[in-house]
């Protein structure tokens, strides 16, 4: 039940009837700001008046006169240059409760996405070594986006691309080699500049040997065997970290198995026949002296036609494909499967390559697909305000690992959804392991096991308590109505979040309504009369669980679609919240 939605019909419909046909499509019923302005205000005369030939406040006269006459609207004002503000019938607001208690868990679920299919890649990690924070924070953005969009209606395919092919795989060979040797007994020194130092291939070598013992030690072809057994023991951990995270994936798309089975020649054959690739030289990087700069002919393609600043060369002097070519290629791929919008969770580092990438798919797709590239910006490690170190196991990073182990996944999926995706996050082990109001995850998490404490309580003051037809009507006036009118809220965030692609708006809401549902529940601290339980008034009692349990819902709905439990109990409650 979207009530915003419901009253965006309503209004559209009077401005139908009132001025005929006009563009509508940028009127919005949502809440106010501020509360009090009342339930909902909507911009509808600013964006009609220019059409209309009327000033804003003579339309939202006009608008407000139609508005009044709505059953569930209680009042209408019109402020400023023209918006107007709707008070609603609070009735509304207990056929929310009522909505939310027959659909339970599906309480917001939405056909917004009407099956439209949409394929999200995440994490993408190359397989080199282990996940790091960087990698954390961009699997929960892609998990959680993918979550809300399929709870939105949207038709949705989890995918993990894996960068197995190309210069970064033949140094993880070589590296697994330097460790195969060492565990055999050869002395090999440091390891190299520019190979990969972490201690976790020591693990990969031993496993290496546990398999084929010392056969490579003098094999001068050790090379193959050394990459593809590394990357299929990363993988594997990869994957555990993921599972334990929380994340699963429908598809594994393999870049050396797009190479091998010729797609990146399909891909580049479709681009050739619309006439988008040519040999030439392109001009030198900004930034490099003319002696340094090596003009020779690339097969390049004219990306600048489709918005991009360069044209991109897509072979390199060896004559195989730049990384460029295949990611065209697994585009491509991901099109034919079916799937006309692709969603790439990419780190911040990733800014420059979005314009050329979505070129390739404007072109490959002529206009009709759709290719995001949201940002998913650095995580800083603290510990109570101290940076933490990289681990030498790691080598060079913090490892997703070691974070799930400090604090759990519930905590990491939650947290990194506190600020937008695109902005730097702070994540301190000490401020997230902290039970008060500052910490979101625990804040969340004890609402929703303050409620069930509650309905806990019911039960065993009124051991027969029916919530069958139970009556909502006392409820109005009982300092409920923050709580209500958020819950009333959450079917439009569904919808307003999986269109914007922007998982983080959920976490948002939910410590509102934590925030809404902590303080009414204070109010029973003060006054007797309104706490939930009422001793010696069953009928008060049923009506207040009801509002307690379509609060539990929505809490627990939420926090399943960022991969977070909601807690029936904790273990230990906070002094002081």
């Amino acid at each position: 039940m979207n009530i915003f939605k419901t009253t965006e019909a309503q209004l559209k419909a009077l401005i139908q009837s009132l001025y005929g046909d006009v563009e509508d499509a940028r009127i919005v019923v949502e809440p106010p700001r501020d509360p009090a302005h009342g339930d909902m205000s909507t911009n509808a005369a600013m964006i009609l008046a220019k059409q209309v030939g009327k000033s804003p406040r003579d339309v939202a006269a006009e608008l407000a006169e139609g508005l009044q006459a709505l059953v569930t609207v209680q009042s209408v004002e019109i402020t400023g240059p023209g918006f107007i503000n709707i008070r609603v019938d609070q009735g509304l607001y207990l056929g929310v409760v009522e909505s939310c208690l027959k659909q339970g868990l599906d309480f917001g679920r939405s056909d917004q996405g009407a099956g439209e299919r949409v394929n999200v890649e995440y994490v993408s990690a190359n397989p080199t070594g282990p996940l790091t924070v960087g990698h954390a924070r961009g699997a929960v953005v892609g998990d959680a986006l993918a979550n809300l969009l399929s709870f939105a209606g949207y038709d949705v395919q989890k995918e993990y691309y894996i960068n197995d092919a190309g210069n970064q795989v033949r140094i993880l060979g070589e590296s697994t080699y330097l460790r195969y040797q060492q565990i055999l007994g050869r002395d090999v020194g440091d390891i190299p500049e520019g190979h990969y130092p972490g201690e976790y291939l020591i693990d990969v070598a031993r496993a290496l040997v546990d398999a084929d013992g010392d056969q490579w030690l003098d094999w001068d072809d050790y090379l193959p065997r050394c990459r593809d057994f590394a990357i299929d023991y990363l993988m594997g951990e990869v994957k555990k970290d993921l599972a334990d995270l929380g994340v699963t994936h429908d598809l594994f798309f393999s870049e050396n198995k797009a190479v091998q089975d010729g797609l990146v020649d399909q891909a580049l054959k479709a681009l050739e026949d619309k006439g988008l690739l040519y040999t030439g030289v392109l001009e030198p990087p900004k930034g490099k002296k003319p002696d340094e700069w090596e003009e020779r002919p690339q097969l390049l393609f004219r990306s600048t036609d489709f918005g991009d600043d360069v044209d991109r060369p897509l072979k390199k002097s060896d004559g195989t494909y730049t990384y460029f070519a295949n990611d065209i290629a697994h585009y491509y791929a991901i099109y034919k499967q079916g799937y006309p919008e692709l969603v790439n969770i990419v780190g911040a580092d990733h800014g420059g390559y979005v314009r050329r990438a979505q070129a390739s798919f404007k072109a490959l797709t002529d206009g009709q697909g759709t290719l995001s590239l949201p940002l998913v910006a650095i995580v800083n490690v603290y510990d109570n305000g101290v940076p933490v170190k990289m681990s030498k196991r790691a080598g060079t990073f913090i490892t997703l690992r070691d974070m799930m182990d400090r604090v759990g996944a519930d905590v990491i999926r939650f947290i990194m959804l506190t600020r937008q995706a695109n902005q730097t996050l702070d994540f301190d082990y000490a401020k997230v392991s902290e039970q008060s109001r500052d910490n979101p995850v625990f804040y969340v998490q004890y609402a929703h096991a303050r409620c069930c404490s509650a309905m806990r309580h019911a039960e065993q003051v009124f051991p027969n308590l029916n919530m069958e037809g139970v009556d909502l009507l006392p409820l109005e006036g009982d300092g409920m109505a923050p709580v209500l009118r958020r819950l009333a809220e959450w079917p439009r965030i569904v919808e307003q979040s999986a269109m914007a692609r922007e998982p983080h708006r959920i976490a948002f809401f939910l410590m509102d309504l934590a925030s809404d549902f902590h303080a009414c529940w204070n109010l029973g601290n003060k006054d007797a009369s309104l706490r939930f339980v009422v001793d010696g008034d069953e009928g008060l009692t049923q009506s207040r669980m009801a509002f307690i349990k379509a609060v539990a819902n929505t809490i627990a709905t939420g926090l399943n679609l960022i991969g977070v439990k909601a807690l029936h109990e904790l273990k230990s409650e906070p002094e002081t919240l």
